[in-house]
């Protein structure tokens, strides 16, 4: 592996002021989203769609790092013949690339997953890399409820990742590592500092045992909230406090960069939320986003499918972008919404 490329790029993934955009959803995740707004899901549209938001000037040069892709996504040309990633260079900022192959219920461990994708992941890391892609992202699931999470899917989850981190640099690509506990459900937020907490210190144990270069990764993890179901919500300095609490405790210092996933946070909450933790630094690393429906919610319903629409849409954009980027200096303020 080339250590100063990886740790020159997974710096850049989370410089100042600047996150990334996760633009990876499947094929049925994008319909959904698209069946939400009135449009059809085609190669076209979502070709449109995606293209709209790697165009939009401000946001790309100013505020986006990198972009998370969908196999289909980092293949595809824009509507000149420009192929997308080229777009997204061009910006200045890195192209990335989905690589698992989604969450599968594990055997014999009722109600918990295991994420799949690592048959032929060096092959296809290979052929991505020649494509433009300088990053990846893995996504193992965590949920909580009655009995669960349980200690042998959480260190399975944890191998896989391990793994899946050291095929990466092989290909000189920096993985970006993310371990979501879910919000979902009523727990409280003790609960879920809990989970986290067990789940980061045996993700870094696996990660050492690998021999993973950390300098050469990107955390995305999820913030400390209590379920959507809770009757308990906390306030954004509360989120903050345990958030910041728990990974000053699991996360070693020789990471360069965390990203926060948004988790399902409404648009100005996850903002909020990311503010509140950077106005609690300085860090020992880096700390912004990598928000997919925190930025692209307000986009979608601007454009709604339509060309005539792409100039407010990518206002839009630009403007939760923004927002964001402000967040991860802990300069952002309600005021700045309106």
């Amino acid at each position: 592996m080339n250590k100063d490329q990886l740790a020159k790029v997974a710096a850049a993934m989370c410089a100042p002021g600047k996150g990334i955009l996760a633009a990876d959803e499947s094929s049925g995740t994008i319909k959904k989203r698209f069946d939400a707004i009135g449009v059809e899901s085609t190669a076209d549209s979502r070709r449109d769609y995606r293209e709209m938001m790697f165009r939009t000037q401000d946001a790309m040069t100013q505020n986006i790092s990198g972009v998370i892709l969908y196999d289909e996504t980092i293949r595809q040309n824009a509507a000149d013949g420009t192929p997308l990633v080229k777009i997204i260079e061009q910006m200045g900022s890195l192209p990335g690339i989905k690589v698992d192959a989604g969450v599968k219920f594990l055997p014999n461990f009722p109600n918990e997953t295991i994420t799949e994708g690592l048959d032929g992941l060096s092959e296809r890391m290979a052929e991505y890399y020649k494509i433009g892609a300088r990053f990846a992202k893995w996504r193992a699931v965590i949920d909580i409820a009655d009995g669960i999470p349980s200690r042998g899917a959480i260190l399975a989850n944890a191998q896989a990742l391990a793994r899946y981190a050291a095929i990466c640099q092989a290909n000189d690509i920096v993985p970006i590592v993310e371990p979501e506990v879910l919000m979902d459900g009523g727990h409280d937020q003790a609960r879920c500092y809990e989970v986290t907490e067990f789940v980061l210190k045996t993700l870094y144990n696996e990660l050492y045992e690998a021999k993973v270069f950390l300098e050469g990764t990107v955390l995305k993890p999820n913030m400390i909230v209590p379920g959507k179901k809770s009757a308990k919500q906390v306030s954004a300095e509360q989120v903050a406090a345990e958030t910041v609490r728990v990974f000053k405790q699991t996360v070693p210092v020789a990471v360069p960069g965390i990203a926060f996933l948004s988790g399902g946070q409404a648009d100005v909450e996850a903002t909020a939320n990311l503010d509140a933790i950077n106005k609690l630094g300085p860090l020992p690393w880096l700390v912004t986003f990598s928000y997919g429906r925190a930025l692209q919610a307000a986009p979608q319903k601007a454009w709604a499918g339509k060309a005539d629409n792409v100039p407010a849409a990518q206002k839009a954009f630009a403007h939760r972008a923004k927002m964001n980027g402000l967040a991860s200096k802990g300069q952002w303020n309600k005021g700045l919404e309106g």
